[in-house]
């Protein structure tokens, strides 16, 4: 159990806590899934340190798949970390009754909990978010992790929609990703039973400090050793140790950003000596061309890393 960093909520049966990255689904050069290099990036992390892992995420590529893709991906990750760390899966979708066939699928391909992302697309209010949920956790026995990240669903919950949807009864936590430190510091204080995780690489460091018990980063899917460097170092009490790895953490996403959104992580791990392929993105994403993984390898060396 944690020493120094925040404790996971009394309704989490998982006792979520720590490093959480959210998994590639790799891909052959035709872009079909790659299940054995899938597997191998959940057993890559987990041998450098993470305490749970996320598959189908935003990291995951999950709107690029189709439903039988979502739960064999599921399936390979159980087999290969199951046995080793919670396994908590991406169900979302922009309708109800989609994101209910998502949930039913992971969980009969064992996932242990499921992450429901706000629906996307058209916008909600709060009587709609909420019931969306509670329609999800009534469908399925399994633990459900709210996946706050409104840049990309155009959903902002309001604090009191996620105070309402946090006494639905299977709910047991939030990924936050919103960058809006004033609202994930309410909703920790409104609802301190849910585990709540820090979903922002810029905000690792301070979602430990406001009270979240662990962290879901992009970076940690290439470089999880620094990730749980971090939070080992808060966990130990070291904050001084942990604000200089945020900062190295800022330092790779600068080096993501040079590429097209969401290249950077399998280019890092193509560079990386992993005995694994991520291979390239799904179309209509973009991988980095010859002179983008260029400056990215020479950021990379800067900071140490490669």
């Amino acid at each position: 159990m944690p020493r120094n960093a925040p404790s996971p909520g009394s309704v989490d049966p998982l006792d979520l806590r720590g490093v959480i990255p959210p998994t590639i689904t790799a891909f052959h050069d035709d872009e079909t899934v790659n299940e054995a290099a899938t597997a191998a990036h959940a057993e890559f992390v987990v041998e450098h340190g993470a305490h749970a892992v996320f598959p189908l995420g935003t990291n995951g590529e999950f709107p690029l798949l189709s439903p039988a893709e979502r739960e064999r991906v599921v399936e390979v990750v159980v087999d290969a970390v199951g046995d080793d760390v919670p396994v908590i899966a991406g169900v979302g979708a922009p309708g109800t009754g989609e994101t209910v066939r998502h949930a039913e699928r992971a969980a009969a391909a064992g996932a242990d909990g499921l992450v429901v992302v706000t629906p996307f697309y058209y916008p909600l209010d709060d009587e709609a978010a909420v019931d969306h949920y509670r329609r999800v956790a009534d469908a399925v026995d399994r633990p459900l992790y709210v996946y706050h990240i409104p840049p990309l669903t155009g959903t902002h919950l309001s604090t009191a929609a996620m105070a309402d949807i946090a006494e639905i009864d299977g709910v047991a936590g939030l990924k936050d990703t919103s960058g809006d430190v004033p609202w994930l510091g309410q909703v920790l204080a409104d609802n301190p039973d849910l585990t709540v995780l820090a979903g922002h690489n810029a905000l690792l460091y301070a979602g430990l400090e406001l009270g979240c018990s662990g962290v879901v980063s992009s970076v940690s899917n290439a470089f999880p050793g620094l990730v749980v460097d971090l939070y080992e170092a808060f966990d130990d009490g070291d904050e001084d140790r942990a604000q200089e790895l945020q900062e190295t953490v800022r330092d790779v996403v600068n080096a993501f950003d040079r590429g097209p959104y969401m290249a950077g992580v399998k280019t890092a791990l193509a560079e990386r000596d992993v005995d694994f392929d991520p291979g390239p993105l799904r179309d209509p994403l973009r991988t980095m061309d010859d002179g983008e993984t260029a400056a990215f390898v020479d950021d990379l060396e800067s900071i140490g890393l490669l």
